[in-house]
């Protein structure tokens, strides 16, 4: 996670830096970190508890006070990381009936690091029945040098909502990305529903001409899933005819989805696009 983070002091990591209590140093690479952050949200019959709340290496969670019967984590970088070598996971259950949101502090900053191995970034979100998970995290920054590879994995109960929140920026500024692999899998009452894999930076050939990115910096994604969603549309092209980027909202074939996919110069322009492409669904 970012080292900016305002809710927190950060720890800036050095070769001279003690990982933090919990974490481990991943095997063949001493300077990597390998941790597991978990949260787990559970409805009591009136609100939404958070009977584990488990921080880990650069995860710091902390509960948001909110005015509703819904739990909300904020993540906090409490480290630099992803760097080169490490391991992180994030394990996020909402069970039957619960409501959770997941906001980060920060940016999330992928670095080179100490070593040029790839850095792996796994979030894992379960949602049960009538359950309602929303992933909101602030944008991921594929840093110059960089080497990472992010993946969610998606287990969604029949009667489960989802909401999540993907933008990645491609690069500082002034500054070419790192390498940047992506996929997310997503599966709905034992089906899939969505896999979907992208890559940009170096050596991938072709990331950023007319066909992929047309030279934008900022590439992001919004997925809503919830049964009581009407799919029975046609795509939705938002911001044609304009340069400062676009994006269009369509429905998945195997589930009452709509997936938004947009590219934008700036980031700030890319979440104006989700947004819209959100309020769309509702």
């Amino acid at each position: 996670m970012s080292p900016t983070s305002p809710l927190a002091s950060a720890l800036a990591r050095s070769d001279l830096d003690v990982p933090p209590a919990g974490a481990k140093e991943h095997a063949g690479h001493p300077d990597g970190v390998c941790a597991t952050a978990r949260i787990r949200a559970a409805h009591n019959g009136r609100v939404t508890t958070l009977p584990q709340l488990r921080s880990d290496g650069p995860f710091h969670l902390r509960r948001m006070r909110t005015d509703s019967n819904a739990a909300t984590v904020g993540i906090i970088g409490a480290m630099s990381a992803p760097l080169g070598g490490d391991r992180l996971t994030l394990d996020i259950t909402a069970e039957d009936r619960a409501e959770l949101e997941i906001t980060t502090a920060a940016a999330t900053l992928a670095l080179r690091g100490p070593t040029t191995e790839a850095a792996t970034y796994d979030v894992r979100l379960t949602a049960g029945e009538h359950a309602h998970l929303r992933w909101l995290p602030q944008p991921l920054i594929s840093a110059a040098g960089s080497n990472l590879r992010q993946t969610y994995t998606v287990e969604l109960a029949a009667t489960s909502r989802l909401v999540l929140r993907e933008e990645q920026l491609l690069g500082r500024a002034d500054e070419e990305p790192g390498h940047l692999v992506s996929r997310i899998l997503i599966r709905r009452a034992g089906r899939p529903l969505l896999d979907q894999h992208t890559a940009y930076g170096a050596p991938e050939p072709g990331w950023d001409g007319p066909a992929i990115l047309n030279r934008h910096r900022a590439v992001g994604q919004l997925l809503v899933v919830d049964p009581r969603l009407d799919v029975r549309r046609d795509p939705v092209l938002l911001g044609e005819g304009t340069k400062d980027g676009c994006a269009v909202l369509a429905p998945l074939a195997n589930g009452p989805a709509l997936l938004a996919t947009a590219i934008a110069p700036p980031t700030s322009t890319l979440r104006e696009l989700l947004d819209e492409a959100h309020a769309l669904t509702r």
